[in-house]
């Protein structure tokens, strides 16, 4: 008798080890997801385990084999639908469409002309078809024909396939949205008939001609204006919200500056005017650009910016902090910064290390630069306060959101500032903003 009370209590033992073994399985987290299929990840059952909750199979499997083994029972747990439901992404503040940035026009369409049909060409181009008061009349482009340029505006890896129609009518005709452009290959910028097609405003988005004498060769084939998307060591520099009111219609070429001076500028503004900026060092978190290499290459002027774009973070020079000074002078040599080049497509973001003059809380700046962002920079200036991530802000048409969230105050005069860019699309869309007010200006001169 005593031998067969120790082997029942033995069993019982084993019995219960072996239940609470189970309950502690599924209870706990998984170090590599074991046993857990494709199929449940797809529901979001991996993702639950780590999280340290119990599966509706495995609470059943617990209850039953306790309730044989103790003689007790568990409180009832019932299966919730939230076990096997994905979680659902953030919507992000960011991902909304912003109120459009004021259109200055005079009434009547301005007809614009691109020279360079790249990804900022290509997205003029898009941005343009959606607005009242813009309408492209031609675009100039040596190396691509009429049948690769509707292929490359048409599908776009990263803002998406083009929404309206567009098709070849010939060699040196596109139509799109029922509207005809017309289509020019000429090397040399100053035999663009610029006149001939009406083009007063011409976007230079080729990269290659971006000083005042360069550019001014468009003049000579008819164009009243011409606008450099990218900076330029001469030309006049613009950053729509910041300093466009400073434009003079003596001015016949002008530079949009860069994106990164046009995602900084609007935030550096608005600090500076409310608490004082003493120094600052910028650093811009940058997408790949095409002037990247997609895998090592030569680039005998800058050794590590020829490294594969896919494979590395590359440091890099930017001449984007110190051209804030050229469009807010009051901040001229009191920021310079750098970049870091990292393997993302589109959306960048800049980090703004500085001093202020007037003491005051990470909280007092926040709110600073939300109101601007509700008020007088609505539009260009954004604001958001959520857990967002780069892709949250493909396709923003600001050129600058503020991340609340980001940033981080290590005393009342020393913070760092955090804002997001997509520095592609917004700064397209600055571009043509800034066609606009100078159209407008020009009018009443």
């Amino acid at each position: 008798m005593p031998a067969m009370v120790a082997c029942c209590r033995r069993r019982v033992l084993q019995c219960a080890s072996a239940s609470f073994r189970a309950q502690r399985s599924a209870a706990q987290p998984r170090q590599r997801d074991e046993g857990v299929g494709p199929a449940e990840r797809r529901e979001g059952l991996g993702a639950h385990r780590s999280g340290g909750n119990m599966a509706p199979d495995a609470v059943s499997r617990v209850r039953s084999t306790g309730s044989a083994h103790f003689g007790c029972s568990f409180p009832s747990i019932k299966a919730s639908s939230s076990f096997a439901r994905n979680i659902e992404p953030l919507r992000a503040i960011a991902t909304e469409a912003p109120p459009a940035v004021p259109q200055y026009s005079s009434g009547e369409k301005m007809k614009i002309g691109i020279n360079g049909f790249g990804r900022i060409g290509r997205l003029v181009l898009r941005i343009a078809t959606s607005r009242d008061d813009i309408e492209v009349v031609a675009v100039n482009d040596p190396f691509i024909d009429a049948k690769y340029m509707v292929y490359m505006f048409k599908y776009d890896s990263t803002h998406g396939p083009f929404k309206g129609s567009i098709h070849v009518v010939d060699d040196s005709t596109l139509e799109i949205n029922g509207k005809k452009i017309t289509i020019t290959s000429k090397r040399d910028p100053a035999e663009i008939p610029w006149g001939n097609y009406g083009a007063e405003y011409v976007v230079e988005s080729s990269g290659v001609f971006t000083t005042t004498e360069k550019a001014s060769a468009h003049l000579k084939g008819g164009a009243k204006k011409v606008v450099i998307s990218a900076p330029s060591a001469d030309a006049p520099m613009f950053v729509v919200g910041v300093n466009e009111n400073s434009y003079d219609p003596k001015m016949n070429v002008v530079s949009n500056a860069s994106c990164t001076t046009n995602c900084l500028a609007p935030l550096a503004k608005v600090v500076h005017e409310e608490f004082g900026i003493v120094e600052g060092l910028m650093t811009t978190v940058h997408a790949t650009t095409a002037t990247q290499k997609t895998v090592d290459g030569p680039s005998m002027k800058d050794w590590r910016g020829g490294r594969g774009a896919g494979q590395n973070i590359i440091p890099s020079s930017t001449g984007a902090a110190k051209a804030v000074g050229k469009v807010l002078p009051e901040l001229n040599g009191k920021l310079t910064g750098m970049a870091f080049r990292v393997p993302t497509p589109n959306v960048s973001v800049v980090d703004l290390t500085c001093r202020i003059e007037k003491s005051a809380s990470y909280d007092d700046v926040k709110a600073a630069i939300k109101a601007a962002s509700e008020g007088a920079l609505k539009g260009i200036l954004g604001y958001t306060d959520e857990d967002v991530v780069s892709n949250d802000f493909v396709g923003d048409s600001r050129s600058s959101i503020f991340d609340a969230k980001a940033g981080i105050g290590l005393s009342s005069s020393f913070m760092k500032l955090v804002s997001w860019y997509d520095n592609e699309w917004g700064y397209s869309n600055r571009v043509l903003d800034l066609i606009a007010h100078m159209a407008l200006v020009n009018t009443k001169h």
